[in-house]
């Protein structure tokens, strides 16, 4: 059996190349022997994130979050007469960026919606870093496949750093399936270095998803019927699901039923009244992404909404109308009784006793009287 000597690739580089976007490239060794075998070469990405596959070509291009640095091998692998031999494996890294700990942004979450013009725009939010300086200034580029851009239309906070941005219009192809949005965030400010923060999104997993339209919903006996049309965006029908808000104003019942199709039929109350509502989202085309809002309410059924709040107004403006009529009605009772029944008045002494002292003269004379008789 023959071996042959296998030599690992030479002149391996890793250069940014874009936004998040490393290329790998190198050369044959000049040394391997050119005989009737096959040459092909191991790639073993490291970090950020673990990948490993064979490739022909001496280059290949990865596209990953750079804000923790880069590493990745790579060696030679050698087929012949159906024996595998492999070379010593290659090494080359590219080193994070520099920047304090801690004022890179976080939380960072972005959302795409599909126009009515079928352009796509973008909407991103993050946190400044626990250690960035109050005069931080953040600044955000979006990329998707080449093209790259710059934000300007920020908001602020407080303290007047850049925490949200917006794109009206993007490069954001709505036909695409599953490519990926580079958000790249740097930053900078008088008392620390910023360190930049990258993060990688799928177009359609960002996606908010448009309410669906025309939303009809009508009673056919003891069965309602709903319809609708789909979400503005250039995918099919069949690339949607919804779900169905249903809640009976009567019993205080509700359900969310998950729905494939555009119309939905279900046997209800008629005697009740319901409330009604429909959202959407991707299904089987591409990734999910955000639900939509909820279509505006529709009412359906005999019995009529009642407001809570009016209900309680009324109850309290009755209550009050019947006490302030019942204190009348006592006070008017109170004015009756005491004209037909008023109370008797003590007579006062006009005359008075002309012999006061006379009466109280013979007063005494009489019990002296009575004393002899009885002595008698």
């Amino acid at each position: 059996m023959l071996f042959f000597q296998v030599f690992p690739p030479v002149n391996f580089t890793l250069t940014v190349s874009a936004l998040a976007q490393v290329l790998l490239h190198w050369k044959p060794n000049p040394n391997q022997e050119q005989k009737n075998y096959t040459i092909r070469y191991d790639v073993k990405i490291l970090s950020p994130v673990p990948e490993e596959y064979d490739t022909k070509k001496t280059h290949s291009i990865r596209t990953v979050a750079l804000h923790n640095g880069f590493s990745a091998h790579i060696r030679t692998l050698l087929l012949h007469n159906d024996l595998l031999m492999r070379s010593d494996w290659v090494k080359e890294k590219i080193p994070p960026p520099p920047g304090a700990p801690e004022t890179s942004v976080t939380n960072l979450s972005c959302v795409t919606r599909i126009t009515i013009s079928s352009t796509v725009s973008l909407h991103c939010t993050w946190l400044p870093g626990q250690g960035a300086p109050e005069d931080t200034k953040y600044f955000l580029f979006y990329r998707y496949e080449t093209y790259t851009e710059e934000c300007q239309d920020y908001i602020k906070d407080k303290w007047n750093r850049n925490t949200e941005c917006r794109f009206s219009v993007t490069q954001i192809d709505p036909e695409e399936v599953d490519n990926l949005v580079v958000i790249h965030i740097n930053g900078s400010s008088k008392y620390a270095a910023i360190k930049p923060f990258q993060q990688l999104f799928n177009q359609n997993a960002i996606a908010k998803v448009n309410v669906p339209r025309n939303v009809t919903v009508f009673l056919e006996q003891n069965d309602l019927l709903a319809t609708w049309e789909k979400p503005i965006s250039p995918f099919p029908k069949e690339c949607f699901e919804y779900e169905f808000y249903f809640f009976n104003l009567k019993s205080g019942n509700k359900q969310i039923l998950k729905i494939s199709s555009n119309d939905f039929r279900l046997r209800i109350d008629v005697t009740s009244r319901y409330s009604i509502q429909i959202r959407a989202n991707h299904h089987i085309c591409c990734m999910r992404g955000f639900w939509s809002d909820w279509s505006e309410v529709i009412y359906v059924g005999q019995n009529k909404l009642e407001n809570p709040v009016a209900w309680i107004l009324t109850v309290l403006c009755v209550f009050t109308c019947c006490t302030f009529l019942l204190v009348a009605i006592i006070c008017k009772i109170n004015q009756v009784w005491s004209k037909l029944f008023p109370p008797i008045p003590t007579p006062s002494n006009k005359f008075r006793d002309p012999f006061p002292n006379d009466y109280e003269a013979d007063s005494s004379a009489w019990a002296g009287t009575g004393g002899l008789l009885l002595e008698s």
